[in-house]
């Protein structure tokens, strides 16, 4: 009997990567295969949030009209919640290519002794080099400058001596948060030049030095001492607004705010505050609080930031990394190893 496997791709995560990395891992486990697969338009449509799921593309309805008799599914964005589950009754494990399976009801999946494996850090190095490039193109004019350029205006102020920038050799940069992207940074960030800080109160302190960080056990300490602050944490509960009007303010004159992790976390209101206040000489902001972001965002009227609409962790490679942590995984389910990435291990020893 063929195991079937059900996919749900997108314009992005491509359904045809993930069932030829799924074939590669899972044919000399389990024989024949039979597959279904499907793509929504994402990302040229918005993702959707519930009181239990979010960041989901998709009817539920129409999910589970393609799970019936599924063994397997690997998804990227569709809703897979408790009636996906309940109606698909030979699924046996679920993959999400996603860094969290935010858009699996992982309570369901664990009631039914399914377990759900995912794809953490598949972003991570796009991620980080591109944090390297926003702090380069906001501390440097880079965007301001095409900006201009691309409205026939060749600004030479920017050449003043007055508002010249400084070179990022000699600098600090500040690691908020120290998982998947932020270790990656010390690596890219060093060998021009700069001193990199990092705080994060649940990593072991042996991790900052092997990565190159020094490690920073306040916040605010590091807030102080920081030319560029960048944002690498996770959004929680506790990290929620967490970088707000005190926060801005407790950071050098003239210093830069980044954030590539995500916009709950920062109060933008606040942000612009201190933007428009010229306490801060400016910040790249790669992600938002509402996404799309609202045309009449005041962010997007000022000329001391560099915007960009989310697209940090969108490289070929997160794809194949994606696709290949969790084929890699649903082979050791069927083989009957370890699984290396899972949101609920206690499911197995049932």
């Amino acid at each position: 009997m063929a195991t079937k496997v059900a996919i749900f791709g997108d314009l992005f995560m491509r359904a045809s990567v993930l069932e030829q990395t799924v074939r590669e891992h899972l044919a000399p486990i389990c024989g024949k295969l039979e597959f279904v697969t499907q793509e929504s338009d994402w990302p040229l449509t918005t993702q959707a949030h519930d009181a239990k799921l979010r960041e989901f593309v998709g009817d539920p309805e129409e999910v589970a009209l393609m799970t019936t008799d599924a063994n397997i599914i690997i998804n990227h964005l569709p809703p897979i919640t408790r009636l996906v589950i309940e109606r698909s009754p030979r699924l046996q494990v679920i993959g999400c290519c996603r860094t969290e399976p935010v858009n699996v009801d992982v309570e369901a999946a664990t009631a039914a002794g399914i377990p759900v494996v995912y794809a953490p850090g598949r972003n991570a190095p796009a991620v980080a080099e591109f944090t390297v490039g926003l702090i380069i193109a906001e501390c440097r004019d880079i965007g301001r400058g095409h900006h201009a350029l691309a409205q026939g205006n060749w600004r030479g102020d920017l050449y003043l001596y007055d508002r010249a920038p400084r070179e990022l050799s000699g600098q600090t940069v500040g690691l908020i948060g120290f998982g998947h992207i932020g270790q990656l940074m010390p690596a890219l960030l060093k060998p021009l030049g700069l001193r990199v800080l990092a705080y994060d109160p649940y990593v072991a302190a042996e991790v900052f030095a092997d990565k190159g960080a020094e490690q920073i056990t306040d916040m605010n300490t590091l807030l102080a001492q920081s030319d560029i602050v960048s944002l690498h944490a996770r959004v929680t509960p506790e990290t929620t607004g967490f970088i707000g009007e005190e926060q801005f303010r407790r950071m050098k004159p003239g210093a830069y705010f980044i954030n590539t992790a995500r916009g709950p976390m920062v109060d933008y209101d606040a942000l612009y505050r201190t933007l428009t206040s010229g306490h801060l000489r400016g910040a790249g902001l790669e992600t938002f609080a509402v996404e799309p972001t609202p045309s009449d965002l005041p962010l997007l009227r000022l000329e001391n930031v560099t915007l960009t609409p989310h697209i940090a962790g969108c490289t070929v490679e997160s794809v194949t990394r994606a696709a290949e942590m969790v084929s890699i995984d649903i082979a050791n389910f069927y083989a009957g190893k370890p699984l290396v990435n899972c949101s609920n291990p206690g499911v197995l020893d049932r």
